[in-house]
């Protein structure tokens, strides 16, 4: 049993109050007693209960009256009803009004403690996942949003951060999956130790491996030197994976061989090194489509999908928008030094009307550029965008589908939209849409492949 928890006991019966008070205080509780619903009301006004055990029937009003009043004050507290005269009507009303559980007298000692016991672990359960959810906004400030949407992300974030299983996050490009990264990271055991983010589409595939392993002296022109990898580097702590289907199938072995053994071998060095690293895997591909087209391992996908966080993009939480603008107006203008507190109801207006393709990350863009450009203390109409001011037409939502319309061919012709028009506002300059729609430039290539976009190679890998 948990000892200090602290119980209430009700029941306008003296003697059995006084004896479910020498038994749970043998058994190590903080007790309390009352006669009746108003000395219940006035002891739970005055103390946090962990645990409130009540009558049915007291003195002639019923105790339900009292769980409604409990729960109303303390939603987290366990209440447990007992009664002489038990019907099925009255068990029901009474777990609809939120009992844990119902017991008929006259009831023994083992059951009782049974019941406790399992109380207590449930409102100990309780407990740590508001304390999580707490930890887990106060740091994860940037991931911002209530919506429903979100807060099955902030629940999920919680419920895998204590574990030691490997996540995947997925989600368009800006939607925030490194902050969710971070997130499970901080709340875990882990916290205290490396949190290392690798984007696996802005490194050289041929410095890839390097970067990830290390190497010994000699493996390489220009290797003067043994070099730890950002996988030792990480030891003890987690290792963030962005863009992972952007990965190499050579070193996807590797990377499968370090889930699955958890031991690594630097470039031209001959010895295994044991790592304990949890992955943390981020994509803004169907990652399973790409496996079973072949460009993507299989057995990796399921190694490291063992939990999957799929997050919304901004079009699906558009409620979110203005908590986000307020977060951003107020990060920037401390940032800026500037006097910005609002945004005009136009402003709004338009920003709201915005697909943002770029999702969070192009909001946040959006912000700071209008906070930059800002004369006053409010943001209006004229700092904000071209792209905002005056949507184009390959950017405005599809209207509902017709019966019979492909989905797929929807979807893909909004993509296509999407590209062309930020191939067209980057003057046809691949890598400069690229960074427009917050994706990398072999992430954008790819897209352009898939819908047959992709023309002769221009000279833009230097820009």
């Amino acid at each position: 049993m948990k000892h200090g928890a602290r119980i209430l006991v009700v029941d306008d019966e003296r003697s059995l109050r006084e004896f479910l008070e020498i038994f749970f205080r043998r058994e190590g509780f903080a007790v309390t007693t009352a006669a009746s619903v108003e000395e219940a009301q006035v002891a739970v006004a005055a103390d946090d209960f962990d645990v409130v055990i009540s009558d049915v029937q007291l003195a002639g009003v019923s105790g339900l009256e009292l769980l409604r009043n409990v729960k109303e004050a303390a939603p987290e507290t366990v209440v447990i009803m007992i009664t002489a005269f038990a019907t099925t009507e009255n068990a029901i009303e009474a777990m609809k009004q939120g009992a844990y559980d119902y017991i008929t007298k006259p009831f023994k000692v083992d059951e009782l403690r049974l019941v406790i016991e399992k109380a207590l672990e449930k409102k100990l359960l309780a407990d740590e996942n508001q304390r999580l959810r707490t930890a887990l906004r106060s740091r994860t400030r940037s991931l911002v949003g209530s919506s429903e949407a979100m807060r099955r992300v902030h629940d999920l974030i919680a419920q895998v951060a204590t574990t030691k299983t490997n996540v995947l996050v997925s989600g368009e490009s800006g939607t925030g999956k490194e902050l969710v990264a971070r997130g499970i990271h901080d709340l875990s055991e882990r916290r205290d130790k490396p949190f290392i983010a690798v984007n696996c589409g802005a490194i050289p595939e041929n410095l890839l491996e390097s970067e990830l392993f290390g190497h010994v002296r000699g493996a390489f022109t220009g290797a003067v030197s043994n070099k730890p990898g950002l996988v030792e580097t990480a030891d003890g702590g987690t290792l963030f994976l962005d863009e992972i289907g952007e990965l190499p199938q050579s070193l996807q072995v590797k990377l499968l061989r370090l889930i699955q053994e958890k031991t690594l071998r630097r470039v031209g060095g001959n010895n295994d090194q044991r790592v304990d690293v949890r992955i943390v895997a981020a994509t803004n591909r169907d990652l399973q489509a790409e496996a079973q087209a072949g460009r993507f391992r299989e057995d990796l996908y399921y190694r490291l999908n063992v939990i999957q966080i799929a997050l919304p993009s901004l079009r699906e939480r558009m409620e979110d928008v203005p908590v986000l603008v307020q977060h951003f107006l107020d990060k920037y203008r401390r940032e800026l030094g500037k006097q910005v507190t609002s945004l005009s109801a136009a402003a709004m207006e338009k920003i709201l009307a915005h697909p943002f393709p770029g999702n969070v990350r192009e909001l946040e863009n959006l912000i700071e550029r209008a906070v930059a450009l800002a004369r006053g203390p409010m943001l209006d109409v004229d700092v904000l965008p071209g792209s905002v001011l005056e949507r184009s037409a390959s950017a405005r939502a599809p209207a509902p589908p017709a019966a019979g319309s492909n989905l797929d061919e929807i979807l893909a012709s909004y993509e296509r939209g999407l590209l062309t028009d930020a191939l067209q506002r980057a003057g046809g300059v691949k890598k400069r849409a690229a960074r427009l729609l917050g994706i990398s430039f072999r992430s954008f290539r790819y897209r352009l492949e898939k819908l047959g976009l992709d023309g002769e190679d221009d000279a833009d890998l230097s820009d």
